[in-house]
């Protein structure tokens, strides 16, 4: 007596492979295309040229000897310059995630009375940032990595290997 071909177990198994590999490589292909890698430069000799023009305004903070330190307590984050004694009417705060584009924001902070700058932040930053600051006329710029929250103040410092 003959069975029918689909009470047969070797015949689902022959069916299901395939079927299995089309079916992951649908849904392989659906990911890939809603969800790109913001990431990718396309035009990588540009992106290269502004790469060496940060640089140079790494080294020109590195030049004039600037230096801040930074603390964030309480919700609270506090910059004040400890290198040279010039006074800044506006600073420029970057925080970038290194990997939710996201979460990334943007502060221009004025000093207070006693020359230090401080911003209120709502939102949750605990965690590893890439901070930027730079003054209004954006001719230098001092980059850092840093893991917040801190209840004492880090040195930031112009160092050009950590610039990109």
């Amino acid at each position: 007596m003959k069975t029918s071909w689909y009470k047969e177990p070797w015949a689902w198994l022959v069916f299901f492979l395939p079927l299995s590999a089309v079916i992951a490589g649908i849904t392989t292909l659906i990911i890939a295309n809603t969800d790109p890698d913001p990431l990718v430069v396309g035009d990588y000799y540009k992106k290269g040229k502004a790469i060496n023009l940060e640089l140079t305004k790494i080294k020109h903070a590195q030049k004039l000897g600037m230096a801040f330190a930074l603390k964030f307590d309480n919700n609270e984050l506090v910059i004040k310059p400890t290198g040279i004694d010039k006074e800044f009417p506006l600073l420029n705060v970057n925080f970038y995630h290194p990997t939710q584009q996201e979460k990334d924001f943007y502060f221009a902070m004025t000093a207070d009375a006693s020359g230090m700058f401080r911003q209120i932040i709502d939102q949750d930053i605990s965690g590893k940032w890439r901070i930027t600051i730079s003054p209004f006329e954006n001719h230098w710029k001092i980059q850092n990595t840093i893991t917040l929250p801190q209840s004492n103040f880090i040195d930031i410092l112009p160092k050009s290997i950590e610039a990109n």
